[in-house]
């Protein structure tokens, strides 16, 4: 290779490096997003520890804290958002017209829901499984025992076809009673109309513990019959959105894994002398500009909503009304699935 040639070449390399540094734009989604001043999150009509509103209409949840994590890191208010309720039938709907900017419902990631409804899926936020709960009077052990009987399930979703697909692989003859909505099936089942309930046991343990008259009357039974990895969608088209979105959950993830908490942060951004931490907190490297955002977005985030591990014992924990084991969820250094990219 010749003199010229070899100039053309750095040339094209160092280009490229330029390129790759390069601040991002934030997207059409956040310009939307800041001109109104608030975020829209679609979520659930009411799931407690996922997102439910009290009588004052204060929302919690997982999935509302993701939101809130999210509005944290792009506007710094976790404050400003506005949540939409949306039902199993019309959550894919409401993203797609753009009503709302983030679906965080409680959503299981499917190859059809990313590859054919011009959504995008982010990063999982709560590793699930559908399950089934029982009277204990009935005094069924195992869901083999369901052969020939009735289970509520809800329509539009995936557990609908999960019980199916279960039903005809172990010949068990299930009788599926479909329901449109969340509170007809937990009516027909608490009246008796069917033998057992399926839909993610976390949701299981959710409906037993607000709905139940005595939630010790109903077990949710030890099968798992599917995966169900829940998170955020976007929609398909901006991906400068998509970016902030999984990389805010990634985050909350990372600042978890390197003891990073909402009563900490402050005191971390000054004392450490972990380049790391001090990378994830913006105070030895400007992450926040790839992302079109400032050098403190995690920092806010997590400020916010506490990290992982905090948003999950607050609001699905043993020490939460559902009480809901880690397990899965757990980082995988302490025996779970849960892992971030690194930010770097």
């Amino acid at each position: 290779m010749n003199l010229k040639s070899l100039k053309t070449v750095a040339a094209a390399v160092l280009a490229l490096g330029t390129l790759a540094a390069a601040p991002a734009h934030a997207g059409k989604t956040v310009d939307a997003i800041k001109a109104r001043g608030q975020v829209i999150c679609g979520v659930h009509t009411g799931l407690a520890g996922f997102s439910a509103a009290d009588s004052s209409g204060k929302w919690t949840g997982i999935d509302v804290d993701m939101c809130r994590a999210v509005a944290a890191a792009t506007l710094g208010d976790a404050e400003k958002v506005k949540y939409v309720p949306l039902s199993a039938q019309a959550r894919f709907t409401a993203l797609q017209s753009g009503e709302i900017d983030i679906l965080s419902r409680n959503t299981t990631f499917t190859l059809t829901r990313d590859a054919s409804l011009g959504l995008s899926q982010t990063a999982v936020t709560y590793y699930d499984g559908q399950g089934f709960m029982v009277p204990v009077k009935n005094k069924i052990k195992s869901a083999k025992q369901l052969k020939g009987q009735t289970v509520c399930v809800q329509s539009g979703t995936t557990t609908e076809k999960n019980l199916t697909d279960y039903s005809k692989a172990n010949g068990l003859a299930i009788k599926p009673v479909v329901f449109e909505k969340l509170e007809a099936v937990e009516g027909a089942y608490f009246s008796g109309r069917c033998v057992a309930y399926t839909t993610d046991a976390s949701g299981l343990a959710s409906v037993r513990n607000k709905s139940a008259k005595n939630p010790a009357d109903h077990i949710i039974l030890p099968e798992l019959i599917s995966k169900e990895p829940l998170g955020p969608l976007v929609r398909r088209g901006d991906e400068d959105w998509a970016a902030i979105v999984k990389w805010t959950i990634f985050g909350l993830l990372e600042a978890e894994e390197y003891g990073i908490t909402s009563a900490n942060v402050d005191d971390l951004k000054v004392n450490t002398k972990d380049p790391a931490i001090g990378r994830l907190l913006g105070t030895t490297e400007d992450t926040g500009k790839l992302l079109g955002l400032d050098k403190e977005w995690l920092a806010r985030a997590i400020k916010a909503t506490g990290n992982y591990g905090q948003i999950f014992e607050r609001n699905v924990g043993p020490k939460s009304d559902l009480q809901l084991p880690r397990g899965l969820n757990n980082l995988w250094n302490k025996g779970g699935i849960q892992y971030a990219p690194p930010i770097r």
